[in-house]
């Protein structure tokens, strides 16, 4: 199972990567399902590839798409898959006996979205881009190690020396009331790491990051001493 750009990590994969798993695939007989649902949020003119761009695709995978992140239907439940006709035959039945499918609604608002004008991704994306920016100067102030993430919803940092992801998450939240998510959740190779959403809207952002500066001027004893938690 691939993911790419990875959410958490915000990490992007290139064509000769999934020519690679694709030779991979093939050697062992594995069967590969791509989640691109991360694929319509990309930054400075970044765009990812699709799996099925790689010679041999169709022949050891999918490749799974949502309208939840580019077009803001999370929740409705849509999306598609392509790829390998065996492999969607099974996944076609397997879902029809799972529920009773999409309804009619949603699928006419799927195809609108899909194929009426796209200006409000490229809008959307500019937007994004502009709070990983703010993001990304605030965490490299606070001396933080985190590399710029060419696409996806998220920032994933390094915690600062000393804390787990989940002791580094608990203090935030005490002391400023800011909000992330250790990156242990994510599994064990996630430790030592949080991760920050570009979701909220730009005033709570902008609130959150003050209150990450305000975190690091107490950790440097420069700050009051109070906790948002009562």
């Amino acid at each position: 199972w691939l993911n790419y750009p990875n959410n958490p990590t915000g990490a992007v994969a290139d064509l000769d990567f999934f020519q690679r798993v694709v030779d991979l695939a093939r050697r062992y007989e594995i069967a590969v399902c791509h989640d691109a649902a991360y694929t319509e949020v990309a930054f400075d003119g970044y765009q990812p590839p699709s799996f099925m761009q790689a010679e041999g695709a169709k022949e050891v995978g999918v490749e799974f798409h949502s309208l939840s992140k580019g077009y803001n239907m999370t929740g409705w439940r849509i999306g598609m898959v392509v790829g390998n006709a065996t492999m969607v035959d099974a996944l076609s039945r397997v879902k029809s006996n799972l529920d009773s499918g999409i309804p009619q609604a949603i699928q006419y608002a799927a195809v609108e979205a899909l194929t009426g004008p796209q200006d409000s991704i490229k809008e959307q994306n500019a937007r994004y881009q502009r709070r990983r920016d703010l993001v990304i100067d605030r965490l490299l102030s606070m001396g933080l190690s985190v590399t710029p993430p060419k696409g996806g919803l998220y920032i994933w940092a390094r915690v600062p020396q000393g804390y787990t992801s989940v002791e580094f998450t608990d203090d935030l939240l005490e002391q400023v009331g800011v909000v992330v998510t250790p990156g242990v959740g994510y599994g064990g190779n996630g430790e030592g790491y949080v991760r920050l959403s570009l979701t909220i809207p730009d005033a709570s952002l902008v609130k959150g990051l003050s209150r990450l500066a305000e975190w690091r001027d107490r950790k440097a004893g420069l700050g009051k001493s109070k906790s948002y938690l009562t």
